[in-house]
Parts: structure tokens; C-alpha cells; sequence
């Protein structure tokens, strides 16, 4: 979580810099190109980021680590062929300057691929150091220094924010090679053991990769979508209302991947736990890890987005006077964010029980909702417009794979930690800073003071749950 919280407020530093720095139509150049990279990164991951993860958790919960190997070499050689051809497609056909960002599409693919291997061990402290920390602290220091250069080239910043994959990328290579071989080595006398006894469709590299592309097939299409949702607004905003509108658009929704960054961070953690348990048909491990980590994910998220539905203006004002119209799109995605951590990682337990192709289909309506909606209501409404097409696709991508995974598996989030988390969050950071309000008023010293106390709350009450919450 320190980790997931460090590479969000690295990114809204990132964001904060570019909008002062560049100025509205710049910055809409800067914001485009990275959502075309992470976009393309997408595609060139063929889903992997979930397949690897799910595959080599299952292996191992099955004691089948001679498949190990195999495993990495049917996931990653697909992933390099697609990452250079894709950059090399990118290269001719996107505008110029931003095309020389496709260079490095094959080093985000693979680097990203490869800490999904290691997660899949079991091995989370890879991810945090290169993905979460190492990588966002070069983005944030090659663009601050940009920055205080005074330089104003969209490309200059493109470029900055993208080549830390490289350096990133070979560690990520590193740390895998190493952990596959540690965890050989550490189960040399089960493979001996189980050489020869493998479960009927795993009994050859070939039915091992019929399997496994079956599984990640749909999830590399549903990857793919769930970028989409996230990217292809600020392109239709740029498309439809100007590159101004779409730096404002993308600065009043950068809280949202705070709190993205911090449901990869439990994802990541309690994903390949998850895989394990539900290999073995163990529904109660299960059904805690999902109700544990929806208790900590609402815990962290709630506050966040409380604050900025209250202090959606403030907020905004951080970034430039010109950015506080976009105060209603904040409300409304923050609004849809709530109900969407209170619903859990509920796509990721959906494709842990091998129900890829539903989750595909989930994201895919999400996303011909997202867009739908879009085409109709920005000409209309602007920004406003774009936030109320994002959040019907949150909804729809959120609420639709909780009956799924109700009725299919009998697993739901709703613990003791969800709603102990849940009322909390309300409590200091929905109720009480309106009450604070009305006492104090609005001014500077009364918003800190009101921060303040709702985080001393927060922080009290979280000890007084800590069982609920599973925090002790």
C-alpha cells in the first residue's frame, strides 16, 4: 500500500507539472500521447499481466513446478513478438512527434509482463520497488527537471515519462529470472517426486498452451477494453471538445487513479493467494481473502473521494484557475468510484475462477456503454458529459460481475471489514467535515483543521476496528 501510494502521487505530481508547466493545449498533446502508449501497452500484453499470475499460482498450488518453465516461455515469447510488431505499426502510423514514444512499447510490455510472472510466485516486493517505486520516481524526477528547465515540448515530456521502462524493464528481467530459479531449486525434491504425475490436460507444452491461451485469450481482449475504459475518454474528449477540454478532463479525473493504484496494490497481494484457493476449491479461504481485502480497499479509497466530492473546487484549484469547471465531473466520478471499491476486486475474482470469457463480455458492455454514451453527451454537456459516460461503465463493469460471482461461486464482499470500513469513511469524511463546516466555515485555517481532525478520527476509529478490519 505505501508502495501503490507512493506511484499515485507521483502520477498527480507528474499531472500537476505538465498542466502548469505546458498550458492547456500542450498538456492535452501530453495526456493524449501517454493514454495512446499505456493503451498500445495494453494490446501488447495479450493479457499475460493475469494469465501468468493465475497459471503459475495454480502450478504451484498443484505441485507441478517442473511446468514452471514452460509456463513463462508460453506467456512471454507472445508478448515480445506482439510488443515489436505493435511498436513498429505505431511508429508510421502515429502523429508526429509523439511516434518515437512506440519505441519504447516492447520494454513496457515485457517489464509489466515479468513482474506478473513474479507476482505469480508469490513474490510481490519486485513489483513494489521497480513498478511502484523505481519507475514513477524517474518519471517524476525527469519531468520535474523539465520543468524547472522551463522546457514546454509535449515530446520533451512524452519522452521523460517513458523511458524509465527501459532501466525498469531489465530489472524486472532480473528479478523473475531469479525467482524461477530460486523456487526450482527450492523444489528440486518435488519435481522429482511428481515427475510424470500431471493432471490430465497439462501432460504436454502443447495442452499446457492450449490452456493457457484459452484462459488468457479473452482476458488479453478484456484487458485491453478495461485501458479503454480508462483512456479512451480523454481521446474522445480531444476528439470532440478540443485538446483544452481534455487536459482539464484528464486533470479533474487523475484522482481516480490514486485509487486505482491502490486496488492494484491489494490485487497484487491477494491475487495469486486467491488462484491457489480457488485451484483447490477451497470457497471459505476464498471468500475471506475477498471480504478482507474489500474491508482495506474501501478503507483506503472511501476517504479519498469523499474529500474530493466535498473539496472538489480546492482540489482542482491545485492545478490552475482554469481547471475548477471541471468541479461536476469530479463529483460524479468519484461517486461512481465509491460504489465500484465497494464492490471489491470483483473482476479479479471472477477470472480467478476461470470465468474469463464473462468477464470479457462484462467490459465489453461497459465499454460500448462508456463510448455510447460519450458520442451522445459530450457534443451536449462537454466534460460533464464524458464523466456521466465513465461512471455508467464503472456501474456497469462493477455491479455486473458481483451477481455473477455471487451466483456462480457463493463468494460476495460484504464482511465485517467492508462495512466497519464503510461506516468510518462516511462518518470522518462525509458527515463530519460538513458539520465542521458549518461550525468553522470554509476558510484555509478551517479546511486544514478539518482535514485534520477527520484524519485524527479516521486514524482512532481504524484501531478501534482493527479486528473487524482484519488489522491486527
Amino acid at each position: 500500500m505505501a508502495g501503490a501510494g507512493f506511484a499515485g502521487a507521483a502520477g498527480v505530481v507528474v499531472t500537476w507539472l505538465a498542466a502548469r508547466t505546458l498550458g492547456a493545449e500542450q498538456a492535452g498533446v501530453f495526456f493524449a500521447g501517454t493514454a495512446a502508449f499505456v493503451l498500445a501497452g495494453g494490446v501488447a500484453k495479450l493479457g499475460t499481466q493475469t494469465g501468468l499470475v493465475y497459471w503459475l499460482a495454480r502450478l504451484r498450488a498443484r505441485e507441478q513446478v517442473h511446468l514452471l518453465g514452460a509456463c513463462l516461455r508460453i506467456g512471454l515469447t507472445p508478448v515480445a513478438m506482439a510488443a515489436v510488431g505493435l511498436a513498429a505499426v505505431l511508429w508510421f502510423v502515429a502523429p508526429a512527434p509523439l511516434n518515437w514514444l512506440a519505441l519504447f512499447l516492447p520494454v513496457a510490455a515485457l517489464s509489466d509482463a515479468a513482474l506478473a510472472a513474479t507476482r505469480g510466485y508469490r513474490r510481490l516486493r519486485p513489483t513494489i520497488r521497480l513498478e511502484r517505486v523505481l519507475r514513477p520516481a524517474l518519471q517524476l524526477a525527469a519531468v520535474a527537471a523539465l520543468a524547472v528547465a522551463g522546457v514546454r515540448s509535449p515530446l520533451a515530456y512524452g519522452l521523460a515519462w517513458v523511458a524509465p521502462y527501459a532501466p525498469v524493464a531489465v530489472l524486472s528481467g532480473y528479478a523473475l529470472r531469479r525467482t524461477h530459479l530460486s523456487k526450482i531449486k527450492a523444489s528440486f525434491t518435488s519435481l522429482e517426486r511428481h515427475e510424470g504425475r500431471l493432471d490430465h490436460g497439462c501432460r504436454t507444452y502443447r495442452a499446457l498452451r492450449g490452456a493457457f491461451w484459452r484462459f488468457t485469450g479473452p482476458r488479453a481482449v478484456a484487458s485491453v477494453a478495461q485501458l479503454a475504459l480508462q483512456r479512451v475518454d480523454v481521446l474522445l474528449v480531444a476528439s470532440l471538445g478540443g485538446l483544452a477540454a481534455a487536459a482539464a478532463y484528464a486533470v479533474a479525473g487523475r484522482f481516480v487513479v490514486l485509487g486505482q493504484f491502490a486496488n492494484q496494490g491489494i490485487t497484487h497481494s491477494v491475487q495469486p493467494r486467491l488462484a491457489e484457493a480457488l485451484a483447490v476449491d477451497d470457497r471459505a479461504t476464498a471468500n475471506t481473502l475477498y471480504q478482507t481485502a474489500t474491508g482495506w480497499l474501501v478503507l483506503v479509497t472511501w476517504p479519498l473521494y469523499l474529500i474530493v466530492i466535498t473539496y472538489a473546487p480546492v482540489y482542482l484549484g491545485l492545478f490552475g484557475p482554469g481547471y475548477r469547471s471541471g468541479a461536476p465531473v469530479v463529483v460524479v466520478l468519484a461517486s461512481a468510484m465509491l460504489v465500484a471499491n465497494g464492490c471489491g476486486m470483483v473482476d479479479v475474482v471472477l477470472s480467478m475462477a476461470g470465468r474469463t470469457r464473462w468477464n470479457l463480455a462484462n467490459v465489453l458492455l461497459a465499454l460500448t456503454t462508456m463510448v455510447a454514451l460519450d458520442l451522445a453527451l459530450i457534443p451536449h454537456f462537454g466534460l460533464v458529459g464524458a464523466a456521466v459516460g465513465l461512471a455508467a461503465a464503472v456501474l456497469v463493469n462493477n455491479l455486473l460481475p458481483l451477481i455473477q460471482v455471487g451466483r456462480y461461486t457463493g463468494l460476495h464482499p460484504f464482511g465485517a471489514g467492508t462495512v466497519a470500513a464503510g461506516g468510518l469513511a462516511v462518518g470522518c469524511f462525509g458527515v463530519l467535515p460538513h458539520i465542521l463546516a458549518a461550525i468553522a466555515g470554509t476558510g484555509p485555517a478551517a479546511l486544514l483543521a478539518t482535514l485534520l481532525t477527520a484524519l485524527v478520527s479516521y486514524g482512532l476509529g481504524a484501531y478501534r476496528l482493527r479486528e473487524a478490519l482484519a488489522l491486527k
